[in-house]
């Protein structure tokens, strides 16, 4: 159906964007990513906790399913993906994760490992004790409540908190534009931190580091850069640095042992991560100090233990670990929690004063409502206790009505019409009464058993206690010293319940540099005809039979210090270190030389090791037939990439022999070069110029047009024969002539 044109609604494009945009980051920031400063949740926390708190499920009751919870979660108050909800309440059942955790978990609730937590459906869950100190005084209407999303329930607006959950627990959140980043703290410590500043509101942030030195992880640690917390808990924001706790330890053969017992908490839940780090390091030979590693983590703690090969310096290789591996990382603390719908950093100091204004309102609200309660049972009380001077009167208006609403119009409001009383007298007493409403309900409910001397006696005494509670309330509402002095008894009470030991070990520790240990030994570097590329010991290579070496097309021994050169067609050189070539078992494959340099598609045609290389001449051939000699000094760099020789367009490097002091200058050394066409020169090896790596070279023979060198070598005299195509070349067929000189053709 068309629309007319005064239904059509006409927006401009970008501020459309603008404002849904806004819409969307306010509702991310305030309703999803960031925590409420006063009890420190995030909507989806609060209500799962608010949801269990509706099904019963205090500390005392048994477990519920977890599905049931979330059911209820999501059915009552957060309309959202469920998986988002469990995902929640495992997070609050992380006792590696929150200093206090909030929800009692029962069943696989994952691990510090990494592992996650099972179904919904297998799980069973109840709140903590901790988490009653921020539920349990709901009923007595401390905070305000909103309707939920359908306006078929309610929900409160934040939790009566009577804990600073948000610096005891801490939390993490990403928003639109702004994060969130809250260390976990010392329960013991921030209380005694709430209390310092009750008794001295004008505390400075200095003063309050005494008593909150700093954050304390659950999977403890050590922070290496204490001095930097002053500073972050003055701005709300910085970087720290978390390192693992390590132990020394005597291991087997005479081995030491890095023992791991406490991680870093950015890795919490992600233990797997660094155990597979440091195994991937003693495979690729990164530390060749690491002789095993292996996870040894129970149920009493962590022990990741690292065997450090004999004779090696396990402090050195403690330190390059830290510095190659999460064993030490970087914390970013960013204070950030909302505040009358507001997003506002915090110090530490302004964090402790928003929650002790908290508390203010909430024993206000706490002591208003004791004080109604015990003012209307005094009322109650008063009542009944008149009632009993009164009693047989107050039969006799009983037994006289007609009606319930007609005694209690007396009782209260002393009418006697239409009540039948024995006399006149009576009828005059009764018209005096003047009992409340409250009172004549208690009146009317009594039953005759309170008529009793001793029930007498009992509200007597009872109107006695609730007179001086009722004192007791008025001085603490009237006196704000009195309130703080309850609240520091109940933070007290709590710290009793919940404080432990400190965890987290604060110092300020320099990183020391991670000196490489190599015990230098002679090995060997294998390479096959695909490129597969590996190295060997001495021993291994000393083992190896004819028919095994038979399979490799270059054998290079050198050192493990070393490096290898690999030269490409293309007049390329690149550089491998060898402990960057994996060492393998003969037999094993290997890795290929592409993979472990900037090869990518380029023909390689001659290996070497460097120190070799050094002391050496490389004649270098192209297929365009020009020739030269270079000196191994011009292939000294510390780059892994370098331009090798100069080399025309169309042409390629065809060869490149490696020749050593004796070979030339030796008088009767000849070069015998054949061409793909069949076409061979022989000519002194002094006839070839020794050029830089930057020149083409000289001419080693005339080539016809569609012809190129195909095959060089260096023979000596008593040298009679040589290989070529998989055929033997008698020496003595290739005569020789001057450099440069049009080749003959050579019978093979």
């Amino acid at each position: 159906m068309a629309l007319e044109q005064d239904q059509l609604v006409q927006l401009d494009f970008s501020e459309e964007m603008k404002t849904s945009f806004r819409d969307y980051a306010l509702s991310v920031i305030l309703a999803r990513a960031l925590p409420d400063v006063r009890d420190g949740l995030k909507p989806v926390q609060r209500r799962i906790l608010y949801a269990m708190n509706e099904l019963g499920l205090d500390p005392k009751k048994p477990h519920r399913k977890s599905a049931r919870i979330v059911g209820d979660t999501m059915g009552k108050y957060h309309p959202h993906g469920d998986s988002s909800i469990y995902d929640a309440l495992v997070h609050m059942a992380e006792d590696f994760s929150l200093s206090l955790p909030l929800v009692d978990g029962h069943g696989n609730f994952g691990s510090i490992d990494g592992d996650g937590a099972a179904a919904m459906r297998y799980t069973e869950a109840r709140l903590s004790e901790a988490a009653m100190t921020m539920l349990e005084n709901l009923d007595k209407g401390l905070v305000e409540f909103m309707p939920n999303f359908d306006e078929s329930e309610k929900e409160p607006k934040v939790l009566p908190s009577m804990l600073p959950n948000l610096l005891i627990n801490g939390t993490t959140g990403i928003a639109v534009g702004m994060a969130t980043n809250i260390p976990p703290h010392n329960a013991g410590e921030v209380i005694d931190g709430a209390v310092a500043y009750l008794d001295n509101p004008s505390i400075t942030d200095e003063k309050l580091m005494k008593y909150i030195p700093g954050p304390d992880f659950p999977t403890g640690g050590i922070i290496t850069n204490a001095d930097a917390l002053g500073e972050i808990y003055k701005t709300g924001e910085g970087k720290l640095r978390v390192r693992t706790k390590t132990v020394i330890e005597n291991g087997e053969a005479g081995r030491k042992n890095i023992v791991v017992t406490e991680i870093p908490y950015t890795i919490a839940g992600n233990k797997l991560k660094l155990v597979e780090n440091l195994v991937s390091l003693m495979k690729d030979k990164s530390f060749e100090e690491i002789y095993d590693v292996r996870d040894e983590s129970s149920k009493e703690g962590i022990r990741i233990v690292i065997e450090v090969k004999k004779d090696r310096d396990p402090e050195n290789l403690l330190n390059g670990l830290l510095k190659k591996t999460c064993m030490e990382d970087t914390y970013t603390v960013n204070l950030l929690a909302v505040k009358d719908k507001q997003p506002i950093v915090f110090s530490l100091l302004s964090m402790v004063k928003e929650f002790i204004e908290f508390q203010e309102v909430l024993y206000t609200k706490e002591y208003e409502y004791l004080l109604n309660k015990a003012e209307q049972r005094q009322e109650i009380v008063e009542g009944l206790l008149r009632a009993t001077d009164v009693i047989d009167l107050i039969i006799e208006i009983l037994r006289g009505s007609t009606s319930v609403k007609q005694a209690k119009g007396c009782l209260i409001n002393g009418e006697t019409k239409d009540i039948k009383f024995k006399s006149a007298e009576s009828e005059k007493e009764a018209a005096k009464l003047n009992f409340t409403e409250r009172q004549a309900d208690a009146i009317l409910a009594m039953p005759l058993s309170k008529l009793i001397g001793l029930e007498i006696l009992k509200l007597q005494e009872e109107g006695k206690e609730l007179a001086e509670k009722i004192a007791g309330y008025k001085e603490v509402l009237g006196d704000r010293d009195k309130l703080h002095l309850v609240i520091k008894g109940r933070l007290k009470e709590y710290k009793k319940k919940f404080a432990r030991p400190r965890r987290t070990e604060l110092l300020n520790v320099e990183t020391v540099g991670y000196v490489e240990e190599f015990k230098v030994e002679d090995i060997y570097v294998l390479v096959d005809k695909f490129g597969y590329t590996k190295s060997v010991d001495q021993t291994a290579f000393t083992k190896a039979g004819e028919d095994v070496l038979k399979e490799f097309n270059y054998i290079i021994p050198m050192r493990n210090t070393d490096r290898l050169c690999v030269f490409t067609a293309e007049g390329n050189m690149m550089q491998v270190k060898a402990e960057k070539i994996p060492r393998c078992r003969i037999k094993e494959k290997g890795i290929l030389i592409h993979n472990l340099c900037k090869v990518e598609q380029q023909d390689v045609i001659f290996y070497s090791a460097y120190e070799t290389l050094y002391d050496s001449m490389l004649l270098f051939t192209t297929k365009n037939g020009y020739i030269k000699l270079v000196s191994g000094i011009e292939f000294e760099t510390n780059r892994n990439f370098m331009l090798a020789t100069k080399l025309e367009d169309n042409d390629t490097v065809i060869s490149i022999i490696r020749l050593n002091a004796g070979d030339i200058l030796a008088e009767n050394r000849k070069v015998v070069t054949i061409t793909k066409n069949g076409y061979s020169l022989g000519f002194p090896l002094k006839e070839v110029s020794e050029l830089k790596k930057t020149g083409r070279g000289v001419k080693a023979m005339t080539l016809d047009k569609k012809d190129a060198v195909d095959f060089v070598e260096v023979l000596s005299p008593e040298r009679e024969s040589f290989e070529y195509k998989g055929k033997t070349v008698q020496s003595k067929k290739i005569k020789l002539r001057a450099r440069g000189g049009k080749g003959q053709k050579v019978t093979l």
